[in-house]
């Protein structure tokens, strides 16, 4: 399970999905140069995006093919990686088992 959350650059929780996403083949077989930000999760490892990054990240998950990703998990990446945009010296964190 990958689970997101948004932390500031002292490392304190700003926000956190309720719904984290299954690793599974779909996600794992995403095309790193269709996905560059997607592309590179890990399943057990942390991955940090920062302000620059989540735009990127923002702009393939339209892109994304059915099923990679849960409705609900889609609407909360969007909603905190919205937040990491209007704010100041945020960072998206997906969190691997």
């Amino acid at each position: 399970m990958i689970n997101l959350q948004v932390r500031s650059g002292n490392g304190s929780i700003e926000a956190r999905a309720k719904h984290g996403v299954v690793w599974g083949p779909e996600l794992a077989g995403l095309d790193q140069s269709a996905f560059p930000m997607l592309g590179h999760l890990l399943p057990y490892a942390d991955t940090v995006f920062n302000h620059q990054q989540v735009a990127t990240l923002l702009e393939e998950v339209p892109r994304l093919p059915a099923g990679v990703l849960t409705d609900q998990f889609t609407r909360e990446l969007i909603e905190l990686g919205q937040t990491v945009l209007d704010g100041q010296h945020l960072y998206l964190w997906f969190l691997g088992d």
